[in-house]
């Protein structure tokens, strides 16, 4: 069997143990939350979804609804803003009945994905080339892709929707410790990302809430595909990395399928690296 044929191997997890639990994934119709959603199902699991999608791009997250259910497993997603305050008190609304009006056996999230990437580039200080970024921008890219984990996580909590067992995981970057052009916000984002991580876990601890952080690679999404300028950064991630390639949603999504085992419960606060290696090396 050749490298390729082995690339994508899928995790094995008991599917007992999964089977009937829920996840809920932010970010589910592209990339990480989208090969999560299918990883996930697989494995056993039944999906909650956010996905922020026009009419353009909403077959993306239809196809992820497909795959979900040609795996036997429920699938409820919900096409809206993550960042709204109003809105995550529907979507959490919906997510109570469902636990509580299917009979479900674990009435809980057993696994939350952030994999929220909406966010705007720019030079925080204009220059000649660049008309800089916003206060509102970056005030906007923080609440996105750092603040949102903290209230969702929190209205869960509140809501009883978190229990012993849950894990929450959310995907920062090597941006959280290093500098690109026209990153500063996204930068700053992500190191906001894991810091709240970590309190979360020292608050939620004596729950037995595990939260965590994901570092991958670089990834060819369509996130990074947005950045003016990507192209050195992929090709130099792909020339460093001992695996000989880019980290793929894929290997993520595994991981995650590997730590949502309910028998992993001793990691919390912690910053993983999800990238063959890539982070030792760059």
């Amino acid at each position: 069997m050749s490298h390729t044929d082995t690339l994508y191997q899928e995790v094995t997890v008991n599917r007992n143990d999964l089977e009937g639990r829920w996840a809920l994934i932010l970010g589910a119709s592209s990339g990480f939350g989208a090969a999560t959603a299918r990883a996930l199902a697989r494995a056993g699991m039944n999906i909650f979804g956010v996905h922020l999608d026009p009419r353009a791009t909403i077959q993306r997250a239809q196809q992820v609804v497909t795959d979900v259910e040609a795996s036997g497993r429920q699938a409820v997603f919900f096409n809206t803003n993550a960042a709204d305050p109003r809105k995550r008190a529907g979507v959490l609304d919906q997510i109570a009945q469902v636990l509580a009006h299917r009979n479900e056996p674990y009435p809980v999230i057993h696994l939350m994905l952030h994999s929220l990437a909406f966010g705007a580039l720019g030079s925080l200080v204009a220059d000649p080339t660049d008309g800089g970024i916003s206060e509102a921008q970056i005030e906007m890219t923080l609440r996105v892709m750092a603040h949102s984990l903290v209230y969702w996580v929190r209205e869960l909590v509140e809501r009883e929707l978190l229990g012993r067992g849950s894990r929450v995981y959310a995907l920062s970057s090597t941006g959280a410790i290093r500098v690109a052009p026209m990153y500063g916000a996204v930068s700053a984002a992500k190191a906001a990302l894991e810091s709240h991580a970590r309190q979360l876990a020292l608050e939620l601890g004596e729950q037995g809430i595990a939260i965590n952080c994901l570092r991958p690679g670089v990834t060819d999404t369509p996130a990074l595909r947005a950045i003016p300028g990507h192209e050195p950064y992929v090709a130099k991630a792909r020339a460093i990395n001992p695996g000989g390639r880019l980290t793929t949603p894929e290997d993520v999504a595994n991981v995650l399928t590997a730590l949502a085992d309910p028998n992993i419960t001793w990691i919390s606060g912690a910053v993983i690296p999800v990238d063959g290696g890539e982070s030792i090396v760059g």
